[in-house]
């Protein structure tokens, strides 16, 4: 059994991942930034015992620390770190060039890679240091996005950031190895969680589901198989490897 932290776990990809890795026997950290009665939604529906909330704004590097010390401490030690929280694309982030603000610009680009890169920077360098102080092995996993391999044009900031998130883990993937700790990343396509549902419907619904030959989106369900497999044991040698997600709606070459 093991501790896992999850950030951005109220709902969406997070919650299912969340239910994954307790639904295996271990002991999960949820992690939330505004959405406290999400998150105990998430905490209650959990099956097993010793899961723990923990709050914070992950663009504070000081806030950071403390989730990695609080979810140590709660949780016997945090063995699996799941940096899934971000600032996602919506249509209060949108900021194409030609239609933003150059102080709206600025602002959206901050706070997205305030959380987005440096949040899952400075929370895998504490989680990481605790790993490496204990002298036992890890596994950490992030999930990115399509986007920073497709382009997102509304929203560049999240698809920069998503292509910084996917190099920095395969950075600490070599510098980590050393230390037994393995370093993955997912990038999902289109997934369908609480927060897009109003997008399935319609014609932008059947648009989003032909992007995939399956004709349909991913679900939460689908991403969270993937981390839970990709901090198990039996995947060390994938350390480095960013998985693609997204029903062959998007071929990388």
């Amino acid at each position: 059994m093991s501790g896992v932290l999850v950030t951005g776990a109220s709902r969406g990809i997070g919650r299912a991942v969340a239910r994954a890795f307790a639904g295996q026997g271990h002991r999960i950290a949820v992690h939330y930034a505004s959405r406290a009665g999400d998150a105990a939604e998430t905490l209650a529906a959990l099956p097993g015992d010793g899961h723990v909330l923990v709050a914070g704004d992950l663009a504070d590097p000081e806030v950071a620390r403390e989730i990695a010390d609080t979810a140590e401490e709660a949780l016997g030690g945090v063995d699996v770190l799941v940096n899934n929280a971000a600032v996602a694309t919506s249509a209060a982030t949108a900021h194409p060039v030609a239609e933003v603000s150059y102080v709206d610009w600025q602002r959206i680009w901050r706070r997205t890679v305030e959380v987005n890169l440096l949040g899952a920077a400075n929370l895998t360098y504490c989680v990481a240091r605790h790993l490496i102080d204990r002298g036992v092995p890890g596994r950490i996993v992030n999930v990115g996005s399509r986007g920073a391999f497709r382009g997102e044009p509304d929203h560049p900031a999240y698809g920069a950031s998503k292509a910084a998130l996917h190099a920095f883990g395969q950075s600490l993937a070599v510098s980590l190895a050393p230390h037994g700790i393995a370093v993955t990343s997912v990038a999902p396509g289109f997934t369908a969680t609480e927060r897009v549902a109003d997008r399935l419907g319609g014609e932008s619904g059947d648009a989003l589901r032909g992007q995939s030959p399956f004709g349909r989106v991913g679900t939460p369900e689908e991403i969270a198989a993937a981390v839970v497999y990709l901090a198990s044991p039996a995947a060390a040698w994938a350390s480095g490897a960013i998985l693609d997600l997204n029903g062959a709606s998007h071929l990388r070459t």
